[in-house]
């Protein structure tokens, strides 16, 4: 009786660890069936992650490949912009991931993460 007190003993971790649910890691995506309300979104997300710098973006962005760069505004000087001058640095780098069924936009260099609400994405395989 006493072994198989043990064995029922140590069968219930074993039984506990089957049904641990294991976070989904995101996965890539792209934007399906992009409109004004997904692009708004993405533009917004990505503006709020660049502390309010405005940004203009393509309305078919990350429809075609997972990542977004977008680069640095125009130099400025008082009469204006300084023609084919950029701000100097690497342009910022965005990751679009799909977790469920929710669009994730993160911001590589700091990690923050913006949900696209409105927007509809599907896994991006390989592109």
């Amino acid at each position: 009786m006493r072994s198989l007190n043990l064995l029922a003993i140590g069968l219930v971790p074993l039984c506990l660890a089957c049904h641990t649910v294991l976070p989904r890691p995101d996965v890539p995506a792209l934007i399906v069936a992009p409109g004004p309300l997904s692009h708004a979104a993405l533009v917004e997300a990505v503006r709020t992650a660049l502390d309010d710098v405005p940004v203009t973006l393509a309305n078919d962005a990350l429809t075609r490949t997972s990542t977004l760069l977008v680069e640095r505004p125009s130099l400025q000087d008082p009469g204006g912009p300084v023609a084919n001058k950029r701000e100097p640095g690497a342009p910022e780098r965005f990751q679009l991931v799909q977790d469920g069924s929710e669009c994730i936009l993160i911001h590589e260099s700091s990690g923050k993460q913006f949900e696209l609400a409105g927007t509809a994405c599907c896994p991006a395989h390989g592109k």
